[in-house]
């Protein structure tokens, strides 16, 4: 396929710059575009500043690292991206903002210039709403910090060309990234399969059934994630992290599978972001004391099951409904999210029967649908066949 040689990123923010960085190091001669001269001279001063840290560090040489830099060009006017063979958006999450952004790109691009949205939530299609060719638009949604997370999910449209898509996979791959495909459904793999890990979380913390160290503890040391639900919101920040549960919600038609947590929502109210604003779940102030964690090995295990029963039915779920193939799925959430193991083989491991079984009794005892078995799940636990993994 042909490689992207000449690439322009809209937004020069923490994923816009991190993005700029992935391509300039893989040999893409890149264009960060903002409106606002100061991000820009930010966005270049923190990458200078990422490879200082590098080179002292010993991990790249002061030669590379000056080179990829060479490759990054700041613009604010957006016609001296017209030579672009690839434009990618990081702006946002916006439909009428990225609408806005591709209208203005579709009148200043060639027509062969292929068009790339970083959408972590929002429908690909709607966004290519008013592109005159939408079959050369394709969602590329990388995690932050894009330098350091190895996934991208490649989102084709219905609209899509195929030898876009093709090209878009080659593209990933030479970036060193691990690409897998997505359809075009509201959260895509990683955002869409991981909604549980954080409203499972909040549904036992608004039950009583423990509490937010507690919670955390469990998911640490006995379901072996790097990070529990509670710390990792705080670090994705509330404002973000809620705003996308909302938005898949919505999408879904309000499915309850997806419904947002008052919890969650409190603390937006309230503007306790997170680490971002020194307090969320927890405080993060200099000297702030948080409670310690009950270290009950019977509970922490009610826990861990709890959460994974979500996790498993809603990973079957992405299966069931086509939304990717299951050595994708793995593959997302292993490297996207950096889950402990692929969910459909830990979910093998643990007994399809057994999941159905603490799905149908939280339902049975919570009258709550959104703990409904995947018909994929029930199916196969029927059958006693495992998942293809």
């Amino acid at each position: 396929m042909k490689p992207f040689k000449q690439a322009t990123i809209v937004g020069a923010g923490a994923m816009g710059r991190g993005i700029a960085q992935v391509l300039a190091e893989a040999g893409v001669n890149v264009m960060l575009y903002d409106t606002h001269e100061s991000a820009l001279t930010s966005a270049i001063k923190q990458l200078e500043a990422v490879y200082s840290r590098l080179v002292d560090k010993g991990r790249r040489s002061r030669l590379s690292c000056d080179e990829a830099l060479a490759r990054i060009t700041t613009i604010v006017n957006f016609k001296d991206a017209e030579g672009s063979d690839l434009v990618i958006e990081a702006i946002i999450e916006s439909l009428d903002a990225k609408r806005s952004v591709f209208q203005m790109v579709d009148d200043v691009v060639s027509e062969d210039c292929v068009l790339a949205t970083n959408t972590s939530s929002l429908s690909v299609a709607a966004i290519s709403a008013g592109v005159n060719n939408p079959g050369r638009m394709v969602g590329l949604h990388f995690f932050n910090p894009a330098a350091l997370m190895p996934l991208v999910e490649i989102v084709p449209s219905l609209a899509t060309d195929p030898d876009v898509l093709a090209r878009c996979q080659s593209a990933v791959k030479a970036w060193g990234k691990s690409g897998v495909v997505a359809a075009d459904s509201p959260g895509f793999i990683v955002n869409r399969v991981a909604r549980p890990f954080y409203a499972e979380a909040m549904h036992m913390l608004e039950e009583g059934l423990a509490d937010v160290p507690t919670i955390d503890w469990a998911m640490r040391e006995i379901g072996g994630f790097k990070m529990g639900p509670f710390q990792l919101m705080d670090l994705i920040g509330h404002d973000v992290n809620y705003v996308v549960t909302e938005t898949v919600w919505t999408q879904f038609y309000f499915d309850p599978r997806f419904r947002p947590n008052l919890t969650q929502k409190r603390l937006l109210d309230a503007g306790w972001l997170g680490r971002k604003s020194g307090k969320g779940f927890y405080d993060y102030a200099d000297g702030a004391s948080n409670p310690s964690a009950t270290e009950d090995r019977v509970l922490g295990q009610v826990i861990v099951d709890r959460i994974t029963a979500l996790l498993f039915n809603e990973a079957a779920d992405a299966l069931y409904r086509n939304i990717c193939s299951a050595s994708d799925l793995e593959t997302a959430m292993l490297r996207g999210v950096n889950y402990p193991k692929g969910l459909l083989q830990w979910a093998n491991e643990t007994g399809l029967d057994t999941i159905v079984d603490r799905l149908n009794a939280l339902r049975d005892r919570t009258g709550d649908t959104r703990y409904r078995p995947c018909p994929l799940l029930v199916d196969r636990a029927s059958n006693n066949q495992p998942f293809e993994c």
